[in-house]
Parts: C-alpha cells; structure tokens; sequence
C-alpha cells in the first residue's frame, strides 16, 4: 500500500496563519490555493479528497504538501520573475473572457455567479493560464470590455394588437406636433391621462442645500434638517388624476379620495368641458380597469361615443409610450421628496400649486419647466 501523502505536524500559530490567507482571498491565486491545499491536508483530509475538493490534480496537491514539508511558508509564494508582468497571448484573453461571460453552473459548478476569486481559481484549476492575480484579472477583463453588471428583468407586451395601438398613438403625437396634416374626422386636441399615486402622509427624504461637514465644518453651523420618523400611518390616502394637454403644454390635475371608474369619468367630464363640444378630443391612457369599457359597465365607452371623445389605449405592459409619464417625475420631485405634511389638504395645496406653477411656466418662452 502506497504511503499516505499529508503535511507535517502544525502548530496554532501556522494554523492561523494558513486559516488568514486562505479566508483573505486576495493576492495570488496560486498562494490561496496550494494554502488551501495544506490546511485541508492538515485537518485530516486525504490528497484524493482535497483534489476533488480544490478541482485540481492529486499529483499536483501531493506536490504542494511535499514543498510545504521541505521549505515551509515560502513555499506558498509563487517565485515570479523580476520585469514586467506577464503578458497573456490572444488565445489565453479570449478564452479568459469566454469562461468570465459563461455561468458557472454551465462548467458544473454549484454557485449562479463568477467572483475574481472564484474565476481566477478556475482559469488556473483549468490550465487556461499558470498564475493570475485578482486585481490583474480586473484589469484585463476591463481592457476586453467586460464589467461585472446587475441582471435585470424585463417584459415585452404580448398584446395582439400592440402594432396598431402604438401606431395609433404616434400618429395622434404627430399631429400634437404638427408634423402631420390633420385628415377629417382627426381629434383637435390630445390629452395624455394617468393616476399618480397612493398620496399618503409619511416624512419623504429629499435633498436640499446645507453646509459641507468634515474640514469645512463650522462649529456654530445649525445641525442639519431630519425628518421624523412614523409607525402608523391612520390618515388615508388620496390619488392625483392628471393630464397634459399636448398641444398647449398644459397640465391639469384633481385630487380624489380614490381611483374608481365613478372619479375617472369625472375628471373626463372636466377635461372635455375645457373645449366646446364640436371639437374633437383623444385622451390616451393605459389598461387600468376604470379606464376600460367592458361587458358589464359601459359607462366609459358610451360616455366617450356620446361626447366626441377617442379613447386611445397603450398596449399591455407598454404604459411608458404615454407622455405624462415624464411629467410625474419632476412632480413627485418638487412637491414631495423632502416633505413632511401635516394633512392631505396641505399635501393637495403643493400639487395644485405646483401645476399652476408649471403651467404658467409653460406659457412663458424660454421659461424652464423642471
């Protein structure tokens, strides 16, 4: 029987010492490694285990174990050469890059992501290159164009008729803009319409100009703003309908206890009271349910036929072709990050004056809107 290959007697102090840089995990993928090969190996574990282990060789572990035997922790440290670093051939980046692009699980790893440790690891268990740090695989890595990113989702409509919908509502842009000639029967004026919020009562954090800390610092300087802190929150909510009239720039908005088919044909009835009756009106709109006209409440749909009105929908799952999309970011940033308000009614207060604000803002050439 073959003799059993295992690292000499250790003491504490060595022990730790191979525990810090194996749990470090920066520096040279290869002192991490063969580290990680003589701790294993002195906490019983036989060559053919901490080969599977370490996905390395057993010849090459009993290697490790031998030199950490003769020479002690110098072995640990790869003996590089003096001049510059290693320069890798076109072949040894490319396939650095494949394997950095690829999923783990796809080499039969049981983790979902890469890390510098963990793919620098790999590359040399593989043989793809003898020896690489960590901070030298970011910097290749960033010369070939790779970077480490966040997955995001992302959902496409399945909308039957999601083509002619959206062509529907370019067309009716085109005309807010003036790049088409009307044809007969075209609307005369186009609304883009939305709900904006829940609008509860909670301390919003925010951002306003103060006084820099740290060297600067005044000592007699006001400590700055906080806000406070709630647990409940009994007072209710309240939400925004709103709408951008496209060709005078103009926004309308009401305030309502809540959002039901009941308060959505009201602000309709509002939004066509602004213009004479003759003249025709669209009012684009997402799939929200009061919005819709089905089977058991037509009220929308005969409303809409009754009053001159085209209801012009965005596909499913497309609600960001509707321009008042825009308008709700610079809404929420100038009437409630960094609020605290004491009721709805002053909460209301600030939106409608934002809107009067903005909209005689509009009206002004050159006058900025954000």
């Amino acid at each position: 029987m073959a003799e059993r290959v295992r690292v000499r007697e250790i003491d504490g102090d060595e022990g730790k010492r191979l525990l810090r840089i194996v749990r470090r995990g920066s520096g040279s993928v290869v002192t991490w490694r063969r580290a990680q090969i003589v701790l294993l190996s002195a906490q019983g574990m036989s060559v053919v285990k901490i080969a599977e282990v370490t996905f390395t060789s057993a010849d090459r572990a009993r290697d490790v174990i031998h030199n950490f035997n003769a020479d002690g922790f110098d072995s640990l440290y790869p003996k590089y050469r003096g001049g510059r670093p290693r320069v890798f051939t076109l072949p040894e980046r490319r396939e650095i890059k494949k394997t950095a692009k690829s999923r783990p699980a796809e080499h039969g790893l049981p983790f979902s992501t890469w890390s510098l440790v963990k793919l620098a690891d790999f590359l040399v268990a593989e043989g793809v290159v003898d020896d690489i740090s960590h901070e030298g695989l970011r910097v290749l890595l960033r010369e070939e164009g790779v970077s480490f990113q966040r997955i995001k989702t992302w959902k496409t409509s399945r909308d039957p008729d999601y083509a002619a919908k959206k062509a529907r509502i370019e067309h009716l842009y085109a005309l807010a803009d003036g790049e088409v000639i009307p044809e007969d029967g075209e609307p005369d004026v186009i609304f883009c319409l939305d709900e904006f919020g829940p609008l509860n009562l909670q301390p919003r954090s925010g951002r306003q100009w103060a006084e820099r800390g740290g060297k600067h610092k005044d000592p007699g300087r006001e400590p700055r703003p906080r806000r406070r802190a709630t647990y409940t929150r009994p007072h209710g909510v309240r939400h925004l309908f709103a709408a951008l009239d496209l060709g005078k720039d103009k926004l309308y908005g009401h305030v309502k206890p809540r959002k039901h088919r009941v308060r959505f044909l009201e602000f309709c009835r509002y939004l066509r009271s602004l213009y004479p009756p003759k003249i025709r009106i669209a009012i684009v709109l997402d799939n929200f349910s009061p919005h819709l006209t089905t089977k058991k409440d037509r009220r929308v749909g005969d409303w809409a036929a009754a009053n001159n009105v085209e209801l012009a929908y965005t596909p499913t799952n497309s609600s960001w072709l509707n321009r008042i999309e825009a308008q709700f970011t610079a809404l929420r940033y100038f009437t409630l990050d960094g609020t605290d308000h004491a009721s709805h009614k002053e909460q209301g207060s600030m939106i409608r004056r934002y809107i009067s604000w903005r909209c005689s803002a509009a009206a002004r050439p050159g006058s900025p809107t954000s």
